[in-house]
């Protein structure tokens, strides 16, 4: 018997719900009602912890009917990307921690295999859930184990070239059973585009065939003793209706069986829907249409608007004792890396005509949605395929255009091979603006972009920039695209200073040169050669240790490679003590590049320490909890120049 529910309490069935067997006790007629409950879980708790907001509100039916319908103690599910994954979370023993979502030691806001037994893989980059179920389904079947995997994956995660590499490999097994799902709702953060997109939309709207088989499965199956039987015969002519109705099927032809489209918030359809793709062997794509930003408010006409949510403004704290004591220069909220890089590419596009942007499906994230209104014909969004946007900008690069690539430090790693062999080894002047480097906070592990130093600085040829503030971001972006090879510009997320806004500064800014550092306040106890946006960190060190009577020398480093071994070596001679600085992890970044220099050039006369991300995944917090908690705030930074250990102490 179905539980009654409590009309005392907003969410009643939820509350009767901890696991997926408790969600089984339900009638699929209640099942509604519960949809609308979890929207309201997610919807108030979101709005306070930032997060995900529109991807997750739009599979909220999915979800519980796939729950419904399997289980997931021993079957497997796999979301792909992990960020839509907020329904599972609440119904798989999660409810009561809820509100700790993307906060430190809280729930992550991706699928976490070390946060739940539900949760297969750690997962924050598209494309991959077929792969991985396909492996898990294989694996299965060799160690005899019988059970279903099923891949939830989005129309725009399924125009990633290893999605199609998947099913390509998918559809020629004959021994295996998998489901993947294609959750179809037109968007990944922006409109998903390409050729994909538009089958997509031919298919949604050729509903004819998908009504006439729905009806006549119901009126076989309703004919006494022998309609099953018949209806499962009757299949090969209905797949010969769907290709007469949509001829050149894509999925079928690489193998899978297709079924739909079907209406993914119409529970009672999607449940029976499953239930019979559960009892049928084989491997089987099943397109569902649902509406991302379902039920958010505002989202009805623009579903972008919802995919992610900012936490709503929290009263900071005062301080009892504030961390550095310097004039105000800088308003409270200042512009963003992003807004400067915006500005900067756009005003080189006015002034040559060669300049094209690129982005890999994040035309928000990186700041040219204002240059694909003014630029349109300049603009490029190649989807979820970094592979791809990489490749095409070495293309327009060989044909005469200065392409910039503006694509999340953490993304770039998906195209890495394309750097290697279709940029560097090339020679061709492709621009990477590497928004998100370093420590990006509440999205956790998979988007940190801790490792682009690293994997960029072993090519030869390649350009590694990062500037101290705004303006000097745009002139790198100058800089880069007058070299006539690949380089990189790494800037983090948030506020950047303007000019004139760090602390501390002695003179003006010198003009960009190839590989040469600059020194932006002198002192005689040591040195912080810091690299990128870690100069305003290095500034504000400085002012607190010359309250302790140390004076330091802060050096701008600007580039990583080629380095400035003449000034490196100076600040080695003049100093017995020298503290590298990067938001980036110590292995093979900045610091390990300045060490691998003095021990070509040495013996020197300092010692050289290097403050970075140590050897590990950082977790979700906010930015700021983790540069404190790693010692690479202004007080980590100066209790760690003072200790003379890489653990530092409080100050």
């Amino acid at each position: 018997m179905s539980p009654q529910p409590d009309s005392a309490s907003p969410t009643p069935l939820f509350d009767r719900i901890q696991y997926p067997q408790d969600l089984k006790q339900l009638g699929v007629d209640q099942l509604p009602q519960l949809a609308q409950e979890l929207r309201h879980v997610i919807l108030d708790t979101v709005q306070v912890t930032g997060g995900h907001l529109g991807s997750s509100m739009g599979v909220v039916e999915l979800t519980i009917a796939l729950h419904y319908v399997f289980d997931f103690a021993n079957d497997r599910l796999i979301f792909d990307v992990g960020h839509q994954s907020y329904p599972h979370k609440l119904l798989t023993g999660r409810k009561d921690r809820f509100h700790t979502l993307r906060q430190k030691h809280g729930l992550c806001g991706f699928t976490n295999r070390f946060e739940s037994d539900f949760d297969v893989y750690t997962f924050g980059h598209a494309g991959t859930a077929t792969s991985t179920a396909l492996g898990l389904t294989v694996g299965d079947r060799l160690l005899g184990r019988q059970r279903h995997v099923v891949a939830v994956v989005g129309d725009a995660a399924m125009g990633c070239g290893v999605a199609f590499e998947a099913l390509n490999h998918g559809g020629s097994l004959e021994k295996d059973r998998l489901l993947v799902i294609l959750n179809d709702n037109r968007w990944s953060i922006a409109k998903t585009v390409g050729a994909l997109a538009r089958y997509l939309n031919r298919v949604r709207t050729g509903s004819l065939y998908n009504q006439a088989k729905k009806t006549v499965h119901q009126l076989i199956q309703s004919i006494p003793l022998i309609g099953k039987d018949l209806d499962e015969r009757l299949e090969d002519i209905a797949d010969t209706m769907r290709n007469i109705v949509h001829p050149g099927h894509v999925f079928e032809a690489l193998g899978f069986t297709y079924f739909g489209p079907i209406d993914g918030h119409d529970l009672k359809d999607s449940v029976e829907t499953l239930q019979r793709l559960k009892d049928r062997g084989g491997v089987a794509l099943l397109h569902v249409r649902t509406e991302k930003g379902r039920g958010v408010p505002g989202s009805e006409d623009a579903y972008d608007r919802a995919h992610a949510a900012k936490p709503r403004p929290k009263a900071e704290p005062v301080p009892m004792e504030p961390c550095v004591v310097l004039p105000a220069k800088a308003p409270a909220k200042g512009k963003s890396w992003t807004q400067w890089f915006a500005e900067g590419v756009e005003e080189l596009a006015e002034q040559d005509a060669r300049v094209v942007a690129i982005t890999a499906a994040m035309p928000d994230g990186t700041g040219l949605m204002k240059f694909r209104e003014r630029f349109p014909e300049r603009f490029v969004d190649a989807g979820i395929a970094e592979q791809h946007a990489v490749a095409f900008a070495s293309g327009l690069a060989t044909a005469g255009m200065r392409p910039v690539a503006a694509i999340y430090s953490t993304f770039l790693q998906r195209g890495y091979d394309q750097v290697f062999q279709e940029v560097a080894l090339q020679k061709v002047p492709v621009v990477f603006a590497l928004d998100r480097a370093g420590l990006v906070g509440e999205d956790g592990p998979t988007h940190n972009g801790a490792f682009d130093i690293a994997y960029l600085r072993t090519l030869p040829g390649m350009v590694l920039m990062a500037p101290k503030d705004g303006p000097e971001l745009k002139q790198m972006l100058r800089f880069g695209l007058g070299l006539g090879a690949p380089s990189a510009v790494r800037y983090p997320r948030g506020d950047a200073p303007g000019a004139a806004e760090l602390p501390g500064c002695e003179g003006e800014s010198l003009p960009l040169e190839l590989g040469r550092m600059e020194v932006l306040r002198r002192g005689k106890d040591g040195a912080i050669l810091a690299y990128g946006h870690m100069v305003q960190v290095a500034l504000e060190a400085a002012a607190l240790l010359d309250k302790r009577g140390v004076h330091v020398e802060v050096v701008n480093a600007r580039f990583a490679k080629p380095l400035d071994a003449e000034g490196i070596l100076g600040l080695a001679d003049r100093h017995d003590r020298v503290l590298t600085l990067e938001d980036h992890a110590v292995m093979g970044g900045f610091g390990s590049a300045v060490l691998e220099c003095i021990a070509q050039h040495g013996p020197v006369r300092a010692q050289f320490q290097v403050a970075g991300i140590p050897d590990l995944f950082p977790e979700h917090a906010s930015r700021k909890q983790l540069l404190e908690e790693l010692g690479l705030d202004a007080r980590g930074v100066a209790a760690r120049f003072l200790s003379g250990t890489l653990s530092g102490r409080p100050l």
